[in-house]
């Protein structure tokens, strides 16, 4: 599992770390490990074109400690500061000492440009100095950022306006940072690596994500004693006239979650649609373990459709038309748990907020709409964000693919988390490991091409063999 670190904390733990170290030896620490992801990346470190910018605080020292590396190995180096004036001292004499050049402008051609002007106490975007650095990268260099792209904020990954680096390459230090694992954020980051530098963190983390080793734990396996009804029944409440479609989708999602069994409970005409599509679907009320609730309800949604779900002791997912209309007061008094699965329209709604102040703190809106509606919430988007109902555990979702934005794609991801409430898992594990294998799954149904929801629900079943196999 990957653990992000707000910037207070990682802050904290450093300055723990530092007290207890020589002077000047975990900046030396983060150079070793930033001069080995770079020479790993060059085709020869010999005569090897290697451009560093350079701001003036400790991101742009732990840039020039490893530039000094590589020209002792043979590589030409040349460091770009924003301020000339204000350079780490201690870095630049290591730089100069090792052959490196000091050089006010950015050189036409390079292999591999650092990324040091900003570390991850910056906010608010680049300052126009930094700005004109950055739009002065050579073209096919590769692009390496020091703790986190300059321009992106490490606790959000919110990206301001204006210009912010888009690295090939991050190489992060003691821990992950929540902006590397969030959009857009994430997306500049490009492929991320971990260097220990002994830092120690003695509470949970800001967010964490999953991984393959992770979700095959938490996935839900039959025994030689299992019946449909062991396994788990989840209901479906989902469909309308206007989208029939809708149901058809979660019952989908659903059959492929590891649950025992799908009831679908609804429209006749809509339980023909589900039926003639799969006709494993259990029809009409009955006993279940679990429910989805709103995909495709249209006008049909709304309260009086929740009321008997969620006054059963038993899990209730709430997507789409399910959301409009939530008493808080009610989804607090729940015993059961409650995982409702908005997008960040409907957050927004929830909320009361502008669509826009969701998507720029996707960590943040989580955490206040789970706490406003004591559920846990499963934040769909660019960085699918789950957050238990008090906000200590968050969970951001590595997988997944663009493509996955294609109408009924939620459908298939509800019935998917239905499905694992239903088999036992808590909300905030089966929102975790319902976001993964749905992005899983996305990716194989497109490959890289336009893709279905019905794709997207035939895909779940080799995500989970993926996960199994490691």
């Amino acid at each position: 599992m990957r653990t992000a670190y707000s910037v207070e904390t990682v802050r904290a733990a450093e300055r723990e770390l530092m007290a207890r170290l020589p002077e000047g030896a975990l900046m030396r620490r983060a150079a070793a490990g930033l001069a080995a992801v770079c020479a790993r990346l060059l085709p020869r470190v010999y005569g090897a074109r290697v451009v560093l910018l350079v701001g003036s605080g400790d991101n742009g020292g732990d840039a020039l400690y490893a530039g000094a590396r590589l020209a002792r190995r043979g590589a030409g180096v040349t460091a770009v500061p924003v301020d000339p004036s204000r350079v780490h001292p201690g870095g630049l004499a290591a730089l100069l000492a090792a052959g490196g050049r000091l050089d006010p402008a950015v050189p036409p051609g390079a292999d591999l440009v650092v990324d040091g002007l900003v570390g991850i106490g910056g906010r608010g975007g680049l300052r126009p100095a930094a700005a004109a650095l950055v739009e002065r990268i050579p073209a096919g260099a590769v692009v390496v950022a020091v703790d986190l792209p300059s321009g992106v904020d490490a606790d959000t990954g919110e990206v301001a306006a204006g210009t912010a680096v888009r690295a090939d390459v991050t190489v992060t230090f003691g821990a992950y940072k929540p902006g590397l694992l969030i959009a857009p954020g994430a997306s500049r980051a490009g492929v991320v690596h971990l260097v220990d530098i002994g830092l120690e963190f003695p509470g949970p983390p800001e967010a964490e994500a999953l991984q393959h080793a992770d979700v095959a734990r938490l996935l839900p396996e039959p025994t030689e004693t299992s019946d449909k009804y062991r396994r788990g029944v989840v209901g479906i409440v989902a469909g309308s006239a206007r989208y029939p479609g809708a149901a058809v989708l979660a019952v989908a999602g659903a059959l492929r979650g590891g649950a025992g069994a799908v009831r679908y409970v609804g429209p006749a005409a809509v339980a023909e649609a589900v039926l003639a599509r799969y006709p494993e679907t259990l029809i009409g009320p009955g006993r279940v373990q679990a429910w989805v609730v709103g995909p495709g309800l249209g006008d049909e949604g709304g309260a009086e459709v929740l009321a008997k779900p969620l006054a059963q002791p038993v899990p209730v997912l709430v997507d789409a038309d399910g959301l409009r209309g939530l008493d808080p007061g009610a989804l607090r008094a729940r015993t059961a748990p409650t995982l409702l699965t908005p997008h960040a329209g409907e957050a927004a709604a929830l909320l009361g907020v502008p669509r826009e102040e969701v998507e720029a703190g996707r960590l943040a809106a989580a955490r206040r709409l789970a706490a406003r509606y004591g559920a846990t919430v499963l934040l769909k988007g660019s960085t699918t964000v789950v957050s238990s109902p008090s906000g200590e555990t968050v969970r951001v979702n590595p997988t997944g693919t663009a493509w996955l934005a294609t109408a009924g794609s939620g459908d298939v991801l509800s019935g998917l988390g239905g499905s694992l409430l239903a088999a036992g898992l808590s909300a905030v594990d089966a929102g975790s490991v319902a976001a993964y294998l749905h992005g899983l799954a996305g990716r194989r149904a497109s490959a890289g091409a336009p893709a279905l929801a019905h794709g997207v629900a035939r895909a779940l079943p080799s995500a989970w063999r993926d996960v199994r196999s490691g």
